[in-house]
């Protein structure tokens, strides 16, 4: 099987909505490093993320059904499992969320699910990239790969108040539930057959890493 590869890479319209996604990354950046505007860039986190969802919805190339449904599924599944995990504390420990995220319904941001939706779908595009035959495998190496991102996000996280643990330490058990249900999301993007090919996905993952990279270096 041939390896898919970017036919956007002579779309400028791709080109550009990467661009603005590495734009808005270091620009968020230079304000979360900077102390004289951190609290004002913190207030702009929920913006930021409906923001990255428009522009990946602009930049899928195909709107299918198939793919509407894996948005939704994944943003209705990332909710609740943030409620129960919360309500619970059975999924991912005893945590709390903050006020970054925005808005909450029931305690739980309701931008989460926005959240779930933005990992799952760029990790699903990168690895499809790849050209790797085996759902499994591909669904195994997208949920690590989640897993590597969340070790860089929570110290952020918890620094900046997205959300906050009731131990001194973060527990083991949160990084097995971010493994076992990225990789059902991953799983399921794996399943629905759509266009999965969009550069501007893949530069969302990698500026998150270099995003998160940047902020434990410097804060």
């Amino acid at each position: 099987m041939e390896r898919k590869k970017y036919p956007q890479l002579q779309n400028r319209s791709s080109l550009i909505i990467s661009g603005l996604v590495l734009l808005f990354h270091v620009v968020g950046l230079y304000g979360f490093i900077d102390a004289e505007r951190t609290a004002s860039f913190i207030k702009l986190v929920p913006m930021h993320l409906l923001l990255m969802l428009a522009l990946m919805l602009i930049s899928q190339p195909e709107k299918s059904r198939n793919f509407l449904l894996f948005v939704v599924t994944i943003y209705i599944a990332g909710y609740l499992i943030e409620f129960l995990g919360v309500h619970t504390g059975l999924i991912f420990g005893e945590y709390r969320y903050g006020p970054t995220l925005g808005f909450k319904l029931a305690e739980i941001p309701l931008l989460i699910g926005v959240n779930w939706v933005l990992l799952i779908y760029s990790v699903g595009v990168s690895v499809e990239a790849l050209g790797l035959k085996s759902t499994l495998l591909k669904s195994v190496l997208g949920a690590s790969i989640l897993v590597l991102l969340d070790f860089l996000i929570e110290p952020v996280a918890i620094h900046f108040n997205y959300w906050d643990w009731a131990s001194a330490t973060i527990p083991l058990q949160n990084y097995i539930a971010w493994f076992l249900f990225s990789f059902a999301g991953c799983w399921l993007f794996n399943r629905l057959t759509f266009n999965k090919v969009n550069l501007a996905a893949s530069v969302l993952l990698v500026a998150q890493f270099l995003f998160f990279i940047g902020l434990n270096i410097m804060r």
